[in-house]
């Protein structure tokens, strides 16, 4: 157990590194889940476009849903977006910035999706078999077959078993084609890709330099702020529940034996100083709120009015009450009376 919250803690901690890990789990993942996948083509002119783009499309759209609902700041952002103005304004530039760092990490899995699903060709295969131009693998005998009836036979082209067409088109001639064009769209995607990511990476924080670290500064803030107060909350809520617990069994106890005195056993001072400074520290923690309509109403001004992001107004103070304090001392120097300086004889009897 000792093992599992120290993983957890350093996961808290690494936060950034762990969504890193995920993202390139979730990208293994959809390389994986599409190596298993039984590819089975409906090979109808009506259902072959459908099936195919389908399969090109749906699984990125769920994986993106995915690396949403797995990143832990999408509820900071909507907790950020929603909270009430209060003694804090909220930064639309900070909100843009953890909403494009979560968007950049959920692409990667759909990505990686469409570019195996590309280099692969099944559904590229699928569905544009039935609507491309195959003109050049038909045989020039059979050039007088319907629009209809050509479809069909091209509708049937993915699936080896049904195909029955061998003597009007070449079936390989023709998969090769399509799955040809099909790895140009995937390295095509890839550039790209690779491209915008370059772009979004490395030139914009050339552009907006200050405006780009500020932001990336306060969203660091926001999400530090959030789990400090969720940790506050939890060593609050320990901490009170423990003496909450300590005071209820010494109040049982005074009311079953009101009269019962125990002698006081010797050599165990170290042991109470320590269960002393144990009961002071839980104390501590309690930070003075000691009520549970105190507690609701900490937790209901935090939500509605966050405390303003202003810390030096406390040692503004005392640096103004040391300079008048300075000052008053050096005052108090010019205007003491010079002490006079008498000699005193002593004279011996003997």
């Amino acid at each position: 157990m000792d093992k599992f919250r120290i993983m957890v803690q350093f996961l808290q901690a690494n936060q950034e590194s762990f969504m890193n890990g995920i993202c390139g789990i979730m990208a293994l993942a959809s390389a994986q889940m599409y190596s298993s996948f039984e590819f089975t083509c409906p090979c109808l002119p009506d259902y072959n476009y459908a099936y195919g783009i389908g399969i090109l499309i749906v699984p990125p759209i769920w994986f993106f849903l995915l690396g949403y609902v797995l990143n832990n700041n999408i509820s900071v952002l909507t907790e950020e977006w929603k909270r009430p103005m209060g003694k804090r304004r909220k930064d639309p530039a900070v909100l843009r910035y953890m909403f494009s760092s979560m968007t950049q990490r959920a692409l990667i899995a759909p990505a990686v999706w469409i570019a195996v699903t590309l280099m692969d060709g099944k559904s590229f295969l699928c569905a544009f078999t039935p609507t491309a131009d195959l003109s050049e693998f038909v045989n020039e005998s059979y050039q007088s077959l319907s629009k209809n009836e050509l479809m069909k036979l091209q509708a049937r082209i993915p699936c080896k078993d049904v195909f029955d067409g061998h003597e009007i088109i070449s079936r390989e001639a023709a998969t090769r084609y399509i799955r040809c064009l099909s790895q140009a769209c995937g390295w095509t995607f890839l550039m790209i890709i690779t491209l915008m990511a370059f772009l979004i990476r490395a030139i914009r924080p050339c552009f907006t330099q200050a405006a780009f670290l500020k932001t990336k500064y306060w969203s660091h803030y926001v999400d530090t702020e959030r789990k400090l107060f969720d940790e506050t909350c939890k060593e609050h809520a320990k901490s009170f529940a423990k003496v909450c617990i300590q005071q209820y069994f010494e109040s049982i106890s005074g009311e079953i034996v009101p009269q019962l005195h125990l002698p006081i056993k010797k050599g165990k001072g170290k042991k109470d100083d320590d269960d002393g400074e144990k009961q002071k520290s839980d104390e501590e923690k309690l930070l003075g709120v000691r009520k549970e309509e105190d507690m609701n109403k900490v937790l209901w001004n935090w939500h509605t009015c966050k405390p303003a992001l202003m810390l030096n107004k406390r040692a503004e103070d005392m640096n103004g009450h040391a300079h008048l304090d300075t000052h008053s001392v050096s005052d108090e120097r010019h205007t003491r009376t010079p002490m006079k300086n008498t000699a005193v004889a002593y004279y011996s009897k003997v």
